[in-house]
């Protein structure tokens, strides 16, 4: 048994989501959830989710982060802003998008 738990940690990989836009690059971090507008509904990806590739419609993108530490609000030109009932949850109004999860590395090209 304890060999398989010690592969099954060695494979465990964090989910990384970066957000794209014509201007910049809007976020480029490690993330624990993250929940999209889809043009079919509102849904969320956690860890090791299936790949999936998606449009996105107008609507709130919200970025699940397991602390702000490392991450700096000023240099995300006021877009992203933490949720107000909980400062772990990061959110980011579009107008549309695509994204593609893939290998636990998701992609948002966002309007």
């Amino acid at each position: 048994m304890a060999v398989i738990c010690k592969l099954l940690t060695a494979n465990y990989k964090i989910m990384f989501l970066e957000i794209v836009t014509p201007e910049a690059i809007l976020f480029s971090s490690e993330v624990d959830s993250l929940t999209v507008p889809g043009v079919n509904g509102e849904f969320q990806m956690l860890n090791n989710h299936a790949p999936v590739v998606s449009v996105l419609k107008e609507g709130i993108v919200n970025i699940h982060v397991h602390s702000q530490e490392r991450i700096e609000l000023n240099d995300l030109k006021g877009k992203l802003t933490p949720h107000k009932d909980d400062d772990k949850i990061l959110t980011l109004h579009i107008n549309s998008g695509t994204l593609e999860l893939n290998d636990n590395k998701a992609i948002i090209l966002a309007d």
